[in-house]
């Protein structure tokens, strides 16, 4: 069985360290906040202007001036600063920032990704997301392993707008755990019920497997 988006977040929140500074795109990421590990200290750091960003509110605590670069209503920890946009991106293009999580509608298998813009199709600008990829030290891609047609999105090539080249680390599906390699996608767990057949098959771009892959454990 597929993960849905709650687990894959869950998933990701493993990968973060302690003291780690850490973006949340929009979409799937922002759901980390809510699973990270206990002992575990880290920064989220939001673009439109925080450190110290929390988990989502209570229904009914909501705060609706206090909002992430998505316009979701979030919380704030004990300590966090709030400032102007131009200080968080010069955060952000500093280097400052440790981990980066992205969805993403198309990566390609040498870790290019595709992920602010459609052909066709209104948008209101890239908004971060090329900062982030630019400068991130790491790259965690949070996303569907297929369309909604059914195709892969695990690609040899992007056929969208880049928003970054050769720059993604690592990649949560709904199907598994894949590490960018120079030989392409490494599956390293798969979701439970998911078999390695299922993967082969929905995953266009270069594919091998780890010796040691496991099923995901929750």
């Amino acid at each position: 069985m597929a993960l849905n988006k709650e687990q894959i977040a869950q998933r990701i929140a493993r990968e973060l360290q302690d003291g780690f500074y850490v973006n949340l795109g929009i979409g799937i990421p922002t759901l980390v906040a809510n699973y990270i590990p206990e002992g575990v200290n880290v920064v989220l750091q939001s673009e439109n202007g925080l450190l110290g960003m929390g988990p989502f509110p209570y229904e009914g605590e909501e705060d609706a001036d206090m909002i992430n670069a998505g316009k979701q209503t979030i919380t704030k920890l004990p300590g966090s600063a709030i400032f102007d946009s131009a200080m968080s991106f010069g955060m952000i293009r500093a280097g400052k920032v440790h981990l980066t999580v992205l969805g993403a509608m198309e990566v390609a298998d040498n870790g290019d990704i595709a992920n602010w813009k459609i052909p066709g199709k209104m948008v209101k600008g890239m908004g971060g997301a090329m900062d982030l990829v630019a400068a991130a030290e790491n790259i965690i891609v949070a996303m569907q392993h297929t369309n909604p047609k059914g195709e892969s999105k695990l690609l040899p090539r992007c056929t969208l707008p880049l928003t970054g080249v050769r720059c993604v680390k690592k990649i949560v599906t709904d199907l598994g755990v894949f590490d960018v390699t120079p030989d392409g996608f490494r599956c390293l767990e798969y979701a439970p019920g998911v078999t390695i057949e299922e993967i082969k098959q929905k995953t266009a771009g270069r594919l091998s497997i780890a010796e040691d892959a496991r099923e995901m454990a929750f």
